[in-house]
């Protein structure tokens, strides 16, 4: 099982929606997803959630959140729970709802990370408790991939998150302020994962209860995202920002600055280049369902439907490239299943993305 987060300093980058529509896509290659909505706003979750849902289990039902499911732990009344709740989107995709509350916590993270230098074991319990959580429920549902959506900050939140990860991916807008949070995040996310080795070593002089995780953080690539498209090119405004990530992504991530620059098209790190799908998106938002999915019975026809394939296209390459990338272990046989509100031409392409994915295995 794998555990990739999703992360970038710079906010609005698009980084929930390429969640959203990858956990989708990765669950139709045959894979048991849990998505897991660790950015305090849950926007992850109101994707995946209609409103009356979210307020059920916010209100009524809140251990059924994720900050429900650590509470205790942070109360100081026992520790996480062992059978977390998860909400089952379809077969083989489930979510682990995000709450507001997680906001809550930030204090005690931040208080509680220089206290496992001491190998204090409930320093360690509070600090993988996002880890273990997602342990737990990956555990029940038999995951293959978990995809964690973070916050767009460098807070103890998102450092506890990740000690928990195997891989990050960066989505990269074509701007400057997308830039500037790749330079930010880099050299964070490294100083991060060193401490945590630290933190691992301490915690084997002392006598600690705890598995710990191994907090890999490695990072896996990046996605450029959310630029127009003119004559089936990027816009002007947006080239050349999308000409920087290559080199940009070496230098604060790779920490190679010497190797020679490709262009985003030839660039190995670059996982996918995902455009703005513009009116789709909140359509997408309105009907709880991936972009790929909408169809005639949406309102999606004629040239919207075109690039709802296309959105199908961008998503398979990006999974298919994650897969690779990661390592996953091969499902025994993609899902297939009944798609009547998708065009015609989708299905196929569907169809042709699991002959694809069979073949490779």
């Amino acid at each position: 099982m794998k555990t990739i987060a999703f992360f970038n300093n710079k906010g609005g980058v698009g980084k929930t929606s390429l969640v959203y529509h990858l956990a989708w896509m990765l669950q139709r290659l045959g894979y048991r997803v849990l998505a897991v909505d660790l950015d305090p706003q849950a926007n992850l979750s109101a994707m995946f959630l209609d409103e009356d849902t979210l307020w059920r289990i916010l209100e009524n039902k809140r251990e059924r959140s994720i900050y429900g499911a650590i509470s205790p732990l942070f109360r100081g009344v026992g520790d996480i729970a062992v059978n977390p709740h998860i909400e089952i989107r379809s077969e083989g995709l489930g979510l682990l709802v995000g709450d507001l509350g997680l906001a809550e916590v930030e204090d005690e993270l931040s208080g509680t990370w220089p206290r496992c230098l001491s190998g204090e074991e409930r320093a360690f319990r509070v600090i993988t408790a996002f880890a273990r959580l997602t342990a737990n429920a990956s555990r029940d549902f038999k995951a293959d991939v978990v995809l964690v959506d973070l916050g767009p900050n460098l807070g103890s939140i998102n450092r506890a998150a990740l000690v928990g990860c195997d891989h990050v991916i960066i989505p990269l807008a074509p701007d400057l302020y997308s830039m500037q949070g790749l330079r930010n995040m880099g050299p964070k996310v490294r100083q991060w994962q060193e401490d945590w080795e630290i933190r691992k070593l301490m915690a084997t002089r002392s006598p600690i209860d705890v598995e710990l995780p191994e907090g890999g953080m490695a990072p896996l690539g990046y996605v450029a995202v959310k630029f127009s498209v003119l004559n089936q090119r990027p816009a002007k405004a947006f080239q050349y920002w999308l000409d920087e990530m290559p080199g940009q992504y070496r230098t604060w991530i790779v920490k190679n600055d010497t190797e020679a620059e490709p262009s985003i098209d030839e660039d190995p790190y670059c996982l996918a280049q995902i455009r703005d799908y513009k009116s789709l998106i909140p359509k997408s938002q309105t009907h709880y369902m991936p972009i790929f999915d909408l169809g005639r019975p949406h309102g999606v026809f004629g040239a919207s439907a075109d690039a709802a394939e296309r959105c199908a296209e961008d998503f398979e390459q990006l999974a298919i490239r994650i897969v690779d990338r990661a390592e996953f272990a091969r499902p025994p046989a993609p899902v297939r299943l009944e798609r009547s509100s998708a065009p015609p031409s989708l299905s196929a392409r569907l169809n042709r993305l699991e002959k694809l994915v069979s073949k490779a295995s």
